[in-house]
């Protein structure tokens, strides 16, 4: 396990691999995955019991992650690639022809580490009280993480699930919530305004934590709390704050930088102000 200040230099080198990625091919969505690198480098390199050299689609032993909101692949991508799942260098095909490494992770291409095609948004939560159920019945005692944008909360879809999982003390779930406050089209409140979010998962007889996903010590923390609430006949939701473009400052909390690639110029400006590098594809 690495301790907190290598995980530290690992941020970085992740917010280098998002940002080149989607220059390279002028296309991706780097805010929510800025966002989220906090998140995506605690999970694989801390918190998850997994094995990046004998992946396998059904994860009998090993907790498993489902990315709902699959815009953010170029994160989920580059943390994949830096835990051992594959090359660091196939990053450099990601949104090209014939890659692995498409928009929205795909299965049909074999790519380690991704357990479902996502980028419909909603369905994630779905997938992965399945995968929970499945954990009981085969009385395995690993773990399912999630993770969704706050704007897909707006899906019918995700609440049918909310609902399901408590109904059926679905307590072996980690689920999170990046709560930015941004889609696509604006903030949340503009877009549709959803009130008061621990209150509503509370109200699904959901287990809710919070926590700051942009300070990696913060995150670490509240994820291993959140492991020492399942198994009580709950599932676990933590609401995670994050900044939009975080840890590059003229991304940082504008939706504008959703879907748009940096112009070279704030590409280097971008790779600047993430210069600790681990070694770059």
């Amino acid at each position: 396990m690495a301790s907190l200040s290598e995980l530290e230099k690992v941020c970085p080198q992740v917010r280098r691999d998002i940002v080149r990625m989607i220059h390279a091919v002028n296309s991706g969505h780097p805010g929510a995955s800025l966002g989220c690198t906090e998140f995506f480098v605690s999970l694989y390199f801390d918190v998850m019991k997994h094995n990046p050299k004998k992946f396998s689609m059904d994860g009998i032993g090993e907790d498993l992650f489902f990315l709902s909101n699959g815009h953010l692949s170029s994160v989920f991508y580059s943390v994949l690639a830096r835990s051992g799942y594959f090359p660091v260098e196939e990053l450099s095909t990601f949104r090209k022809l014939n890659t692995r490494l498409q928009g929205h992770p795909t299965t049909h291409e074999g790519l380690p580490g991704v357990r479902i095609a996502s980028g419909s948004l909603g369905q994630g939560l779905s997938v992965a009280i399945g995968a929970a159920l499945a954990k009981k019945m085969n009385k395995d005692n690993s773990l399912v993480y999630t993770l969704h944008g706050d704007g897909e909360l707006q899906e019918g879809q995700i609440w049918e699930a909310a609902m399901y999982a408590a109904g059926r003390k679905v307590d072996n779930i980690i689920a999170t919530v990046d709560a930015n406050g941004q889609q696509i089209d604006g903030s949340t409140d503009q877009v549709l305004p959803m009130g008061d979010l621990k209150a509503k998962w509370e109200a699904f007889g959901w287990d809710v934590l919070s926590m700051n996903g942009n300070i990696l010590a913060n995150v670490i923390e509240t994820l291993q709390t959140a492991k020492k609430h399942t198994g009580k006949g709950k599932p676990v939701m933590i609401l995670m704050k994050t900044e939009m473009g975080n840890g590059v400052d003229f991304m940082m909390g504008s939706h504008k930088w959703h879907g748009v690639a940096p112009n070279n110029e704030q590409l280097a400006n971008a790779l600047i102000q993430n210069a600790e590098t681990l070694g770059d594809y």
